[in-house]
């Protein structure tokens, strides 16, 4: 069976950027020894006669033609719209921070 120690589970928790303190920390080890303990035990069932499963929902091709629509807008009536544009592109507000 798995047993992580202190410093096994320190070290997964700074990769994970996480503070924790002592009972967090050994709640920690308790949870994670017994989710490696179930994962442990998948390794005991026999698999030998089952066939790999790939698709589970029975459905064979799900994809659909490509079809052009022509909205009859060019991009210069769509920019039209934007608040903010430069050149042709549309300005936003920063997103990632």
């Amino acid at each position: 069976m798995a047993n992580l120690s202190v410093g096994d589970v320190l070290a997964l928790a700074r990769l994970a950027r996480l503070e924790l303190n002592e009972q967090e920390l050994k709640q920690a080890i308790v949870e994670l020894n017994s989710i490696l303990g179930y994962v442990e035990q998948l390794g005991d069932v026999d698999i030998k006669n089952d066939k790999p499963t790939i698709q589970v929902t029975g459905l064979k091709n799900v994809m659909r033609e490509d079809k052009v629509i022509d909205y009859q807008a060019s991009p210069d009536d769509l920019l039209k719209n934007v608040p903010s544009q430069e050149g042709r592109y549309i300005n936003t507000k920063r997103v990632i921070e």
